[in-house]
């Protein structure tokens, strides 16, 4: 049990550093677009402390870790408010936003890699790198699902007319039970785990 303890409580830390990245690159790409709102909200920062939400960020995780008996732990951030008002270009602007997060966690597993590569690391720092490598692209491969609240739903949204997409946005509270079902089941397992892996050997991480 104290192994147990103590694996949730490292795997769990560094979940937060890359939902903090992950969180921080939506609010930051939102405000380049002219959005100031997760600045006015506190939300511009990596401070874990201001993305922390109770069920995604703590629940879920501490369900995952003990349900599959400490093999995986993951979970998510709260998401940052965006104001589709002040952007100009709505459609271009939340497709950009909605994949300024994925894209930011697979580049700083990038650039954990590189440096993986060129510096001597002990085997601590190459258990944490390691580690961290893979919770951000897994991190990033599954917030590209297109299932909503997650971003790749309004990556898609973006790009589909604009009567289909107000109905794709009211599916949201039926999608939500959805998305926690598969998750619930590993029915996700078989789209997230290969992309993982092919993503991990391209950073010469797999």
């Amino acid at each position: 049990m104290a192994g147990l303890l103590i694996s949730f409580g490292v795997s769990f830390g560094l979940l937060i550093i890359a939902m903090s990245v992950h969180e921080f690159s939506h609010g930051w790409v939102a405000y380049r677009l002219g959005d100031n709102t997760a600045k006015f909200s506190g939300r511009l920062t990596l401070n874990p402390l201001a993305h922390i939400d109770p069920f995604w960020t703590l629940l879920l995780p501490l369900f995952l870790f003990i349900s599959t008996q400490g093999r995986f732990v993951f979970g998510a951030a709260k998401p940052v408010p965006i104001n589709y008002w002040s952007l100009k270009n709505p459609r271009r602007d939340i497709f950009l936003i909605g994949l300024a997060g994925p894209l930011s966690n697979f580049i700083f597993a990038a650039l954990l890699s590189a440096i993986a590569h060129v510096m001597p690391l002990s085997s601590l720092m190459s258990f944490l790198v390691a580690n961290l490598i893979l919770i951000n692209v897994v991190l990033g491969v599954f917030n590209l699902i297109p299932i909503p609240p997650l971003d790749g739903s309004k990556i898609f949204m973006s790009l589909l007319p604009e009567r289909a997409a107000m109905k794709f946005a009211r599916l949201e509270p039926v999608a939500f039970i959805i998305l926690l079902a598969l998750i619930w089941m590993g029915a996700l397992d078989y789209i997230i785990w290969p992309a993982v892996g092919l993503i991990l050997r391209i950073l010469g991480a797999g």
